[in-house]
């Protein structure tokens, strides 16, 4: 199926109407060559010979990581810049009856739903149009007839956390008004993982942010590149946990772990996320794909219903809770979101990224 997907992508490279760019026709091209040919073996171009050398660095920069990697990365390329000229994305299958999103790219292929955050360009930050997706794209994984459900995200990031310009957006009703509508998006949000009836996993291909890293505590397996990296930079930004954090997180780690996190904005590698119990397992990044997708697909034959009920037994003991502690920490957010404070912090925030 990967390489059917490959085929389809190379297809589709020879209808795009625009100009991708330089930067991204090198990226196509080194990642054709690493999908095709694995890693790059050939001798590196004199230093006259531009064109070949540019080729060769960046086909060099990719390292090891595999062909599937590489063919997935390609689609992945490809599909994003069909999407923002308007067209089709590549899918083995679209879930339910053919739902299509802008934001994401949802497929159902051996008995695995996979939800994609699919804006690699902006780092996969969500934007209220994403959220309202991912929502709808839950609800439909909770009916269909796969087995498992993953969250991955396009291109090198996991997530980057919300897109901070949801919160320059300010409609007639002032910010009283947006924090009343980004409130009740937030609690519909982190509801949907709540209330999830099936296995849930995340597949964290890089770096991960914000609502990403928080919701973690509420999937039942956590897998990640030793790339990726966990941040959740509230007070930074005068704001406070969500995604039932201020819960999952002291039960997971400990409260003295969690509030180096959750209040003093530790980033974690990897590596120390899985010391905490935050993440299932680490992978090399070079094998990261290949090797996650292989344990999914065998958990996937497993009896549907028996993992089902497993899942929603482990989830009963504490539904309740869970959505108490969401409640709370959408009311604590709100409050935040119309504070100097939180103005003040996001301001700073975007004046000190004019200046890079």
């Amino acid at each position: 199926m990967a390489v059917k997907l490959f085929e389809q992508a190379k297809n589709k490279l020879s209808t795009l109407k625009n100009d991708p760019g330089n930067e991204a026709k090198l990226k196509i091209y080194a990642l054709f060559k690493q999908a095709t040919q694995g890693p790059c073996n050939t001798p590196k171009p004199g230093m006259l010979d531009f064109v070949n050398k540019v080729k060769w660095d960046a086909w060099k920069s990719l390292g090891s990581i595999s062909q599937d990697e590489a063919r997935q990365q390609y689609c992945d390329l490809i599909g994003s810049l069909v999407t923002a000229e308007g067209g089709t994305t590549l899918a083995a299958k679209p879930a339910g009856s053919g739902t299509t999103y802008e934001t994401l790219l949802v497929t159902t292929e051996d008995d695995i739903t996979t939800i994609k955050l699919n804006r690699p360009a902006k780092k996969n930050a969500i934007t209220t149009e994403m959220y309202n997706d991912i929502i709808a794209a839950l609800e439909q994984a909770a009916k269909d007839d796969s087995v498992i459900t993953v969250i991955t995200g396009a291109g090198d990031f996991y997530c980057s956390g919300n897109d901070l310009s949801n919160f320059t957006k300010i409609p007639e009703g002032g910010v009283d008004e947006m924090a009343k509508q980004g409130g009740d998006l937030l609690r519909k949000y982190v509801k949907a993982y709540i209330d999830f009836p099936k296995p849930l996993v995340a597949v964290v291909n890089g770096p991960a942010v914000g609502i990403s890293v928080t919701v973690l505590g509420l999937f039942d397996l956590v897998y990640a590149t030793d790339r990726a990296t966990f941040h959740t930079p509230f007070s930074q930004l005068g704001q406070s946990a969500e995604g039932c954090s201020s819960y999952t997180f002291p039960k997971i780690m400990g409260s003295a772990k969690a509030s180096e996190m959750l209040l003093f904005n530790k980033k974690l590698t990897a590596a120390q996320a899985c010391g905490l119990g935050l993440v299932t397992e680490v992978f090399p990044d070079s094998s990261f794909q290949s090797e996650v997708w292989s344990r999914l697909k065998a958990y996937a034959k497993l009896p549907p219903n028996s993992l089902a009920l497993s899942k929603q037994l482990i989830r009963s003991m504490e539904k309740d809770r869970l959505h108490a502690v969401n409640n709370a920490e959408v009311e604590r957010l709100m409050e935040r979101w119309t504070s100097d404070e939180c103005f003040n912090a996001v301001m700073s925030f975007f004046q000190a990224k004019a200046k890079l």
